[in-house]
């Protein structure tokens, strides 16, 4: 198996800096106007092959993506990994070899091991975009809620952006920690202690809360994460009742957040449990956007890493 040479993947957003995550936030920008004019977006995939490989079940994430490449014009091919061959024991070495035979273009994996794309990539021809590794990195998560944030408050420098819940499990935290850090912006952690490891406390322009009211105050962005139920099964939260009482987001605490503070939320969303229907449904809440900005900030990921490729 020859190693891939070029470096035309998105892997991360660890290490990239603002003249590097820009350029994704401007293409995307393009196709959400793009989207929303229902112009027909040009066919720059038209002949290229997208695998989307998904270890992990994320309806949400690996349909955006084959929306994305179908609406470039690339031939989309789900791989139903339940029923393939990985699933039978194949190692991902066996799976990069297999891919490689199919000579993709573009490979979107999502794996519950941290590191797997950054594996594959070194062993697949097909530029590869990490859609989710363990506990690791989710970066197109991270772009589009950039984007988001960008489109409505013009700037993702010098902002007050709280991430609240399961700081400790989020690849969604980890990325957006490193998007925003490097855009200039300064976060606020908030969650149970069980959730928020303290070592984060080290990190360039991070404060740590372990109360919502104390974190909220005056934040210009409310960012809320889902808490997976078997952390209250292993005991490193309470009840969901008592999670929403003490790290909910409802009326009362977006209240303390600056004046129209948008409210985010990669999703599935947990009402009652991270936040207040009444919020997630006010118009402060961008969650249905953050979807919709999905699609284009996947369909701008595609196309420049494409051109890279191209271009190495």
């Amino acid at each position: 198996m020859t190693p891939q040479r070029h470096s035309a993947h998105l892997l991360g957003i660890e290490g990239m800096g603002p003249q590097a995550i820009i350029p994704f936030l401007d293409l995307a920008e393009s196709y959400a106007l793009l989207s929303r004019s229902r112009q027909a977006p040009h066919n720059v995939l038209r002949g290229r092959t997208l695998i989307n490989l998904f270890f992990e079940d994320s309806t949400r994430t690996r349909t955006s993506f084959e929306i994305a490449g179908k609406r470039l014009g690339a031939d989309v091919i789900n791989m139903t990994v339940a029923t393939s061959s990985v699933n039978k024991g194949e190692t991902l070495l066996d799976t990069a070899s297999t891919l490689n035979a199919m000579r993709c273009d573009l490979l979107v994996i999502r794996h519950a091991q941290s590191g797997a794309p950054a594996l594959l990539s070194q062993k697949v021809e097909a530029s590869v975009v990490n859609a989710g590794d363990g506990m690791h990195e989710h970066p197109t998560q991270a772009l589009l809620d950039a984007l988001t944030i960008r489109r409505h408050l013009g700037r993702l420098d010098n902002l007050e952006i709280a991430i609240c819940g399961d700081i400790a499990h989020s690849r969604v935290a980890r990325s957006n920690l490193h998007l925003l850090q490097a855009m200039g912006s300064r976060i606020r952690l908030i969650g149970p202690p069980t959730l928020l490891p303290s070592a984060f406390a080290s990190a360039k322009n991070v404060t740590l809360y372990h109360s919502m009211e104390e974190g909220l105050k005056d934040a210009d962005v409310v960012m809320c994460l889902r808490i997976q139920r078997e952390r209250m099964g292993a005991g490193l939260v309470p009840s969901e009742r008592e999670y929403f009482a003490l790290f909910g987001l409802d009326q009362r605490r977006l209240a303390l957040a600056k004046p129209g503070a948008l409210v985010m939320h990669p999703g599935p969303m947990n009402r009652g449990v991270e936040v207040a229907s009444t919020v997630a449904d006010s118009p402060q809440s961008v969650i249905s956007e953050q979807v919709e900005m999905g699609v284009a900030v996947r369909m701008a990921v595609l196309d420049r890493l494409l051109r890279m490729r191209s271009a190495a």
